[in-house]
């Protein structure tokens, strides 16, 4: 297991908001409320549910402008509003850990648009993401789940590089 060091963006609260008050996610569609299996990855806590924890499966979209690359994509978040912090520091690598062995990295520039993109095994991890932050042209950076591609994070451009 190994950790990654950054500022990770909370989830937008108006989407929270929305798709537990009102059940309807980004695409203005009905959310499904499930039951966690255990291991489902929960976006607004960045960790894995529990077995029994409620949740809801949605469509978001971490883009705030349209274009081409503005994608929606399924995403779990716990069904109560509760004390769900960003952490700073994410323990990855482990069957336990929110972002497992292996995930994609995708750098962003000023325009939302994708930059460059590289499918990283967790020990590098912090050498990949640093390398797209030494670029001047890349704003923010998404980290997406390999096999179905959900949105997992978005990480923000650390004060060292701006």
């Amino acid at each position: 297991m190994t950790t990654i060091q950054a500022t990770f963006a909370p989830i937008r609260q108006d989407f929270l908001q929305r798709v537990r008050r009102d059940g309807r996610d980004d695409l203005n569609q009905a959310v499904k409320r499930v039951v966690a299996k255990g291991g489902e990855p929960c976006r607004d806590a960045l960790r894995r549910a529990m077995p029994g924890e409620e949740l809801i499966l949605a469509s978001y979209s971490p883009f705030t402008v349209e274009g081409p690359y503005r994608e929606f994509g399924p995403v779990f978040v716990f069904a109560n509003d509760g004390d769900q912090p960003t952490e700073s520091t994410l323990k990855i690598g482990a069957a336990d850990t929110y972002l497992r062995d292996q995930f994609v990295v995708r750098a962003y520039s000023h325009d939302e648009e994708i930059l460059d993109a590289a499918l990283v095994a967790a020990p590098n991890a912090q050498e990949t993401i640093d390398s797209f932050f030494t670029r001047d042209d890349v704003k923010f950076l998404h980290v997406r789940f390999p096999t179905y591609g959900c949105f997992a994070c978005r990480i923000e451009r650390p004060a060292v590089y701006r």
